[in-house]
């Protein structure tokens, strides 16, 4: 697997993202506010890319050159649109989407992916903030399977929440907080499944909008599972159904 790649210099860094170029990430030195640099982070904006300020030595740890306080990092897949997607969706075959609430864990999500790649997720859905990289880590972690399924940025994932009601597709999610046993529920229907990150969960104001808040049994003393593994056995259920 091939290394991060990264564009330095802030003229280079908007010509690149003008030019249509799959930017994952910019970091923009911690202070620097000059006009070139608020450009580019109006540009970026445009293109929902998400930026970070960080100290000087970061930006020289990551590019040998000329950075002028400002450094991209080149998406190593290629982003989908969710609304395109959702366009082109038969509902009547019940699809299943997957939106991860902040999962930081490269090897967490890579491993989400491969599971949800083997259970026929139509897409998966990230914010454009607080989310793991998609790096070499997360794709190796994979199997590969971030390069065969579609994979959406959203500002805040209470905008793919919307969305998906708009198109009348029920929203589901993970938490130990309620009675409802995940074998219990018809999930062979049009769905949305929602995983939180690993230290907080789902967000509140998200848990408000599920259709289903959806409990694993737990026999054991530990009161909860590695989010990737509960995620797997949410999958695999709305699997088991389909196929019943």
């Amino acid at each position: 697997m091939s290394k991060t790649s990264f564009i330095y210099g802030i003229r280079a860094i908007i010509e690149a993202i003008e030019s249509g170029k799959e930017i994952d990430k910019i970091y923009l030195l911690k202070g620097g506010d000059g006009v070139l640099a608020q450009q580019l982070k109006k540009v970026a904006g445009t293109k929902n890319i998400s930026t970070s300020y960080v100290p000087i030595e970061k930006l020289d740890h990551l590019a040998k050159g000329n950075h002028q306080g400002a450094v991209a990092r080149i998406a190593a897949i290629s982003y989908s649109n969710l609304e395109e997607i959702l366009e082109k969706t038969d509902l009547d075959t019940n699809p299943t989407f997957l939106v991860l609430d902040g999962i930081t864990d490269v090897r967490n999500f890579g491993a989400i992916a491969r599971t949800a790649e083997c259970t026929g997720i139509a897409a998966i859905i990230i914010p454009t903030k607080g989310s793991a990289s998609i790096n070499a880590d997360a794709i190796k972690t994979s199997a590969g399977a971030l390069f065969n399924i579609p994979i959406c940025k959203v500002n805040h994932v209470k905008d793919a929440l919307f969305m998906f009601q708009s198109y009348g597709i029920q929203l589901a999610g993970a938490t130990e907080k309620v009675d409802q046993v995940l074998y219990n529920e018809n999930l062979n229907i049009p769905i949305a499944v929602v995983m939180g990150s690993e230290e907080r969960g789902i967000q509140p104001s998200v848990i408000k909008m599920l259709d289903y808040k959806l409990k694993l049994p737990m026999l054991g003393d530990i009161a909860s599972l590695n989010v990737s593994v509960a995620c797997g056995a949410i999958l695999y259920e709305i699997t088991r159904q389909k196929m019943s």
